[in-house]
């Protein structure tokens, strides 16, 4: 009579429950870490600005490129410059390069990262296509401004950092 050996352990390569789950867990475990990192970064990047009307925003938004259109058609162009400590200058040009002196032109300085320190600016055309306006020029600065003729406006967008 012969006895055979049996062996507790499983042979080698052989998938057992034991395998199944760990694989399971570590799956699992991953899936949620990247999904905590997901949610952590988007929790620390939210600004907290959400539109309170946002089909009306959308609307704006279709004006806001319809106006941009209609700019792009005029042809005019704008330079913005700030030539000395307090003064800002927005040469403005049309198709040809000419200098377009008989506009009226107003804008707001705005702080790229508040709301704190607007200046309202007043644009006095000074000849040569140039309007000149004076201002708080310390740091950073968003120019809005818009010049205007009888009939055609032309919005200007420009970034100012003074030391």
């Amino acid at each position: 009579m012969t006895i055979a050996a049996t062996s507790t352990t499983a042979p080698k390569g052989r998938i057992t429950g034991w395998h199944v789950l760990v694989a399971m867990v570590l799956f699992f475990g991953l899936i949620i870490a990247v999904d905590a990192l997901f949610i952590v970064k988007a929790y620390n990047s939210f600004s907290g600005q959400v539109a309170s009307n946002p089909y009306e925003a959308g609307l704006a938004f279709n004006r806001t490129l319809a106006e941009r259109r209609r700019q792009e058609a005029l042809g005019w162009a704008a330079t913005v410059d700030t030539p000395r400590p307090g003064v800002v200058v927005v040469r403005m040009t049309d198709q040809a390069g000419q200098p377009i002196s008989t506009l009226s032109m107003t804008g707001t300085l705005d702080r790229p990262a508040t709301e704190a320190g607007r200046q309202t600016l007043n644009f006095k055309s000074v000849g040569d296509g140039e309007y000149e306006a004076a201002a708080r020029l310390d740091g950073a600065w968003d120019l809005k401004a818009v010049a205007r003729n009888s009939k055609d406006k032309f919005q200007v967008e420009a970034r100012l950092v003074a030391p």
